[in-house]
């Protein structure tokens, strides 16, 4: 395991069946200007594509493509922070890449068993943790394939996706 793990992007870019992603704080990357643009009052605005589009994108909509389908799940408290307000105005690129996207509020998920760590899980066999500073900066990640670890992560994500709300029916 390496807290130098490769890059998401790269992961999915051998990935072949599915890739779940299962998110779990109520804030990241404080610093990100796109988010301080948006406390600044700047919308995404979906006739323009141009703006929004980014290079995830195009590697979530190529893995997608390619027959893989990618599924994110967001554990929130409610009501929501302004990080999750902005996540949610910046939901609609994800979708239309091909991600599908639920919401479950944290409420609904008390007696879950979850990980520590939000997480990628890639084709059931390979989980690559996330690890974040207390204000939600990246610090990297760590692979592993022990079957206990992929299982609880399989387990957790099909879980929360069976009890949380598709990203067109949640609302904030």
């Amino acid at each position: 395991m390496s807290l130098n793990a490769a890059r998401i992007d790269e992961l999915l870019k051998n990935t072949h069946r599915t890739a779940v992603h299962l998110e779990m704080r109520d804030g990241y990357m404080q610093d990100d200007p796109a988010l301080h643009a948006w406390r600044a009052g700047h919308r995404l605005d979906p006739a323009d594509r141009s703006s929004w589009w980014r290079p995830w994108l195009d590697v979530v909509a190529e893995a997608v493509s390619r027959g893989v389908e990618i599924r994110r799940a967001r554990i929130v408290s409610e009501p929501v922070s302004e990080y999750i307000r902005y996540e949610y105005d910046v939901t609609f690129p994800n979708i239309e890449a091909g991600e599908q996207v639920r919401w479950l509020p944290r409420r609904n998920a008390s007696e879950l068993a979850l990980p520590g760590n939000d997480f990628w899980l890639f084709d059931g066999r390979l989980v690559r943790w996330g690890h974040f500073s207390g204000d939600g900066d990246s610090l990297g990640g760590e692979l592993t394939e022990d079957p206990a670890a992929v299982r609880l992560c399989a387990d957790a994500f099909e879980t929360v996706w069976d009890r949380a709300t598709p990203h067109e029916q949640y609302r904030i």
